[in-house]
């Protein structure tokens, strides 16, 4: 049984991932996973400087998923190069740095700093706000997301993933504007814009008033997204977005994803990558399909 999947010339042993956000850069997951059994590890957005992250409260439960306004909080890429690094080298799997920044210079001065290391990919998280363009996020238009996705890829050694938003009204145009700019392959989606009241106190629920929205309830907009942007663009796809189980992640693959990421559910049970991926083989299993490539993509 064939379930190795290859984005961008990198070989992935299977195409079970982490989402960015969501494991940390494995540390606090090893005791629960092998994670010499990940197809790769998507760490944490990572920016040039420490990031303190947004006020509390910023995680709450709704139905069918949860909102987050952490606010990116991370210790910076010196921290995460001397620490996370080193960890995650220890183990036969992929890393994927996720990067995130508010000028286009922070993005590159980080993307710069990785050159030389052993991270196999980077994946950009456009989802962050341009505080030099009224801080809308570079990934909610098409001409500021071609910009950064092309200066990014003028400086990287590694391939790229531009991470798309889904808070946009055409998935397929950021789709077109990424590939056009030279991305080696997109990742969606990212959380949904939500918010929360408590009525009884009569406030909003977290300090930043509206989250980034997470979990099985997204589902079915994600699988939407990844088949319209792979009927979109030629380069490879990174499904994501409410994945609890290998038929979940099935159902991504058929929609034309060549790997998926696991996320919310990484907090519901740490073990939900290795069902996932044991929920992948079962179903190759039951349908005698010997390679994983029969289907990706068979959903037309």
């Amino acid at each position: 049984m064939n379930t190795a999947v290859t984005i961008a010339g990198v070989t992935f042993k299977n195409p079970v991932l982490t989402a960015s956000g969501t494991f940390g850069s494995g540390m606090e997951y090893g005791e629960f996973v092998d994670l010499n059994r990940l197809g790769g590890i998507v760490t944490k957005g990572v920016s040039s400087v420490p990031w303190p992250g947004n006020p509390v409260p910023r995680v709450a439960e709704v139905y069918g998923g949860m909102l987050n306004a952490i606010g990116l909080q991370n210790p910076g890429i010196s921290v995460f190069m001397e620490r996370d690094l080193p960890f995650l080298a220890r183990y036969d799997t992929n890393v994927i740095v996720n990067i995130c920044g508010k000028t286009i210079g922070e993005y590159v001065d980080v993307v710069e700093k990785l050159r030389d290391t052993e991270a196999a990919m980077l994946e950009i998280n456009v989802s962050c706000p341009n505080v030099k363009e009224g801080a809308i996020a570079f990934g909610q238009n098409a001409d500021s997301l071609y910009e950064i996705t092309s200066r990014i890829k003028e400086r990287a050694r590694q391939p790229i993933i531009m991470k798309l938003s889904p808070n946009v009204t055409d998935i397929t145009e950021m789709a077109r504007a990424a590939e056009a700019a030279g991305a080696d392959a997109i990742s969606l989606i990212n959380t949904i814009t939500g918010m929360k009241i408590d009525i009884h106190k009569k406030r909003f629920v977290l300090a930043n008033k509206t989250g980034g929205m997470s979990g099985p309830a997204v589902k079915p907009i994600a699988v939407r997204m990844v088949y319209q942007c792979a009927e979109a663009v030629k380069i490879p796809i990174i499904g994501m977005g409410g994945i609890s189980n290998g038929e979940d992640a099935i159902e991504f693959l058929m929609a034309g994803a060549t790997a998926v990421s696991v996320g919310a559910m990484n907090f519901v049970n740490p073990c939900a990558t290795m069902e996932v991926l044991e929920g992948i083989e079962a179903y190759m299993g039951q349908y005698g399909i010997t390679d994983i490539h029969e289907i990706i993509g068979c959903v037309k």
